[in-house]
């Protein structure tokens, strides 16, 4: 729905680059980040656009991007949604203390239950960068810690609480809990294999890459199924599109805080956009 603000053809070009990222993430988290990247330089003011940028820059361990991404996904959409990816970043720039505050400047029933859970892991996290086991396990004594009932959140839950419980050497409490990780991941995977009749199509399509040529950037226009190249999204380079901002949206605020310095890495500057590679887009 957010890329309907877009032109057409802009999402649907965005919306390639989206899937291709969602694709690699996993696998090959620098392609994913570049096609996020590419992406970004043409809908910078779309919410699931600065998301995924987010994303795949945390799955490459580049903590100070993510988190200034996931604070402009936050100004745009209104959501917190991916606040424990938030306090994980300021975790992994050293800042337990600053990762702790995050985590409690938003009230947590105003939070869905998945993001609560996943919220409490990264909060427990903190405290045991702080070397505070026994605090550590009172963030993952929450109510969703339930062992009669699985959830998707529950192995995940259990095994923060089974490895807190051994940072305390409590090992046979801890045992018991890593054994209910195994029947949780037993259990789901049971519901799962009861589910496998429900199949979808996976269509391949090519990402239409658009070039230049000695025109530059001036000269560049939209290019249909006969006017250009196309690369399988398996490629890495070709298949992120250098194309400057399509400015589709209104104008958005300057980053906050201490992270507005657009010129650090993998920082998109929607006012002065730039390829992958540092160099001036437009």
């Amino acid at each position: 729905m957010e890329l309907k603000t877009l032109s057409k053809d802009n999402a649907d070009w965005v919306a390639r680059h989206l899937v291709a990222a969602a694709l690699f993430v996993d696998d090959d988290p620098e392609t994913a980040n570049q096609h996020a990247l590419s992406a970004a330089r043409r809908a910078g003011r779309v919410g699931v656009v600065r998301e995924t940028a987010a994303i795949t820059a945390y799955r490459l361990g580049d903590f100070a991007t993510a988190l200034r991404e996931l604070r402009t996904y936050r100004r745009i959409s209104g959501r917190n949604d991916q606040l424990p990816m938030m306090v994980d970043c300021e975790r992994g720039l050293g800042r337990p203390e600053r990762a702790l505050e995050l985590g409690r400047s938003v009230e947590r029933s105003a939070l869905e239950t998945p993001v609560q859970v996943e919220l409490a892991i990264a909060m427990s996290g903190a405290r045991l960068d702080l070397g505070n086991p026994t605090a550590a396990l009172g963030e993952l004594e929450i109510p969703q810690l339930d062992p009669s009932t699985a959830y998707t959140w529950s192995p995940a839950l259990y095994s923060a609480y089974a490895a807190t419980l051994e940072e305390l050497g409590r090992q046979d409490e801890a045992d018991e809990w890593w054994a209910r990780v195994d029947r949780a991941v037993a259990a789901l995977a049971e519901i799962a294999d009861e589910n496998a009749w429900e199949t979808v199509d996976v269509v391949e399509e090519t990402l239409e890459v658009e070039e230049h040529g000695d025109a530059g950037v001036d000269g560049a226009d939209d290019r249909g199924a006969d006017g250009g190249s196309a690369d399988e999204l398996g490629d890495t380079a070709d298949a992120v599109d250098d194309e400057p901002v399509v400015d589709d949206e209104p104008a958005l605020d300057d980053l906050d805080d201490d992270t507005s310095a657009a010129d650090e890495p993998g920082e998109i500057d929607d006012d002065n956009p730039r390829d992958i590679d540092g160099s001036a887009a437009g």
